[in-house]
């Protein structure tokens, strides 16, 4: 029993890098200490910091990190090497590894996302900014709400393109002006199927 709630208590984790991004400048730029950050992200005991947290504890909570699916390359290679390591390895990496590996796992994100045949141009434009003084809170921020209403922005561009072709059917045009004010999911359905299985 404690064991899971040691693992769902690291879902904490993915949220930390957001919530910092929150605080002024200079607390967002600096990396946490092992010291701030507490077993509070990783297990049931918010009075532990990552310092006094038992082998066994450290190894669930890198264990749990392991299982999340949205665990990158960086992410897992610092995480497995922590394990097979020693103790202070892995308390290295849950209090300042985790967050920098989760950095550069970002960065590829967002690189990525660039070369998408449907990155539009707030897309583009809000990368290039990112990129141009990046910090982990503000990518991690980003890829987790930003991104999503940047390309419902462009997908609304898009659909209102299809609706200013005369020569598209009535069928297409009654869909687009249906979804054009959509969710962001709506959106992006529309352009990836939804256009197609419309009678033309």
């Amino acid at each position: 029993m404690r064991t899971n709630r040691i693992a769902l208590a690291l879902v904490a984790s993915a949220l930390a890098p957001a919530l910092l991004a929150a605080a002024p400048a200079s607390a967002a730029d600096a990396a946490p200490s092992s010291a701030t950050v507490t077993a509070a992200v990783a297990t049931d005991d918010a009075g532990t910091p990552v310092d006094e947290m038992s082998e066994e504890e450290l190894r669930a909570a890198i264990a749990a990190v392991l299982a999340d699916p949205d665990s990158g390359r960086g992410v897992e290679r610092e995480a497995n090497e922590a394990l097979g390591g020693t103790v202070e390895d892995m308390r290295e990496f849950l209090g300042t590894g985790y967050r920098l590996a989760q950095y550069e796992d970002d960065k590829v994100a967002v690189v990525t996302i660039l070369g998408k045949p449907y990155a539009g141009r707030r897309v583009t434009q809000e990368i290039n900014a990112l990129l141009d003084a990046p910090t982990p809170e503000k990518l991690r921020t980003w890829l987790e709400t930003g991104y999503r209403l940047a390309q419902a922005e462009d997908d609304r561009v898009a659909v209102a393109r299809i609706l200013a072709d005369p020569t598209i059917s009535a069928a297409l045009r009654a869909a687009a002006e249906d979804v054009i004010d959509g969710t962001p999911e709506e959106l992006r359905y529309f352009l990836e199927t939804g256009q197609y299985e419309v009678d033309k």
